[in-house]
């Protein structure tokens, strides 16, 4: 862990911050629900994940909240003139050459701070149908971090929060809470009933 509270940060990463803010502020973005106040470490589970701008505006409405967001990259970014800047704005190096695999590494970081609001793009990649893949769950059940879905909606420029919610342990049925907060949200989006649909054939599986 590199403690980035201690070390001032670089001037590249607070043009960056500065400019990601003005992108999210002239775009006239808005926020539905809070980030929580009494909460310092957690899990935002975003979507839908369809722009290269999903991070500027979940990490503009972070910033807002008064909230570093940071988030997982290779390790091998975070080598040269490129380390500072990584982790000043939030980056946490994951390298899969480790014994330990994502999940314990980024466990072990939420235990090694007093503060993180990990985001992950719950679809894993900009061309999922709208399933979700289960590392943020595993992540979060891991770190015994609760987990804080977020929405958005291009066409109103809005971005929305749910309160925290502690993994059970059960994925199937908590993942069915999530595709209805989203759902009660965006009840007409495509990807949110496809999301509930997995939801529900998880939940008809049989217990192994």
């Amino acid at each position: 862990m590199t403690d980035t509270a201690t070390r001032t940060p670089s001037s590249l990463s607070r043009i960056v911050r500065r400019m990601i803010i003005w992108i999210y502020e002239s775009r006239g973005w808005q926020i539905e629900g809070s980030l929580p106040e009494d909460i310092s470490k957690y899990v935002i589970a975003g979507a839908p994940h369809t722009s290269n701008w999903d991070f500027v505006f979940f990490a503009g409405a972070t910033e807002k909240e008064g909230v570093k967001p940071n988030f997982m990259g290779k390790h091998t970014l975070f080598k040269g003139l490129m380390r500072n800047f990584m982790f000043d704005m939030g980056g946490i190096p994951i390298d899969r050459t480790k014994r330990m695999n994502v999940v314990e590494q980024v466990a072990q970081e939420f235990a090694q701070r007093d503060e993180l609001a990990l985001v992950i793009a719950a679809e894993g990649s900009r061309t999922t149908d709208g399933s979700w893949k289960s590392g943020f769950y595993n992540i979060a059940r891991a770190a015994g971090v609760p987990i804080v879905a977020a929405w958005v909606c291009n066409e109103r420029n809005i971005l929305g929060f749910s309160p925290p919610m502690m993994p059970t342990g059960n994925y199937a049925a908590d993942l069915n809470k999530i595709a209805d907060f989203l759902l009660s949200k965006l009840p007409d989006y495509p990807r949110y009933h496809v999301l509930k649909a997995q939801a529900q054939t998880l939940l008809a599986e049989p217990d192994l």
